[in-house]
């Protein structure tokens, strides 16, 4: 008997373990990239609600505009349920979402970050962050 309730145990555990797992690498793509754009996000890197700061509350309107208009949905937070100077834009990524979902998102976000210039990060991000520690590699003369 145990082992048959071990086996279902494994059936039903299997499935959710994939799931978190996909929630895991889409998390991790969807922050990675959008770092990569020059974003700045709050919040811990392992969560899956990802916060992009907007700061000026008179973009917060005109992003979530914006966004609507590419048929993309966000949730906007501005004053006074944040600090005025920390308006933002809020993503939930799910395990459900494609990496082409998450793409469309992306380049919808660099879009309209360019258009509304909300792309404050001056730090250097690479896709291979071992290869990147922003050493200056200047030569003597």
């Amino acid at each position: 008997m145990e082992g048959v309730l071990t086996g279902v145990a494994l059936v039903h555990l299997v499935p959710r373990l994939r799931r978190i797992r996909q929630l895991a690498e889409n998390t991790k793509y969807f922050r990675s990239r959008l770092k990569e754009m020059g974003f700045i996000i709050y919040g811990n890197n392992d969560s899956p609600v990802v916060p992009v700061l907007l700061y000026m509350p008179a973009k917060v309107v005109a992003f979530a505009r914006e966004m609507l208009a590419r048929k993309i949905g966000v949730v906007v937070v501005g004053f006074p349920a944040t600090p005025i100077t920390e308006a933002r834009a809020r993503f939930c990524v799910s395990a459900a979402h494609t990496r082409d979902m998450l793409n469309q998102v992306l380049d919808c976000m660099n879009e309209v970050g360019d258009l509304l210039c909300l792309k404050f990060s001056r730090r250097k991000y690479s896709p291979q962050p071992d290869l990147c520690d922003e050493t200056d590699f200047e030569l003597d003369s």
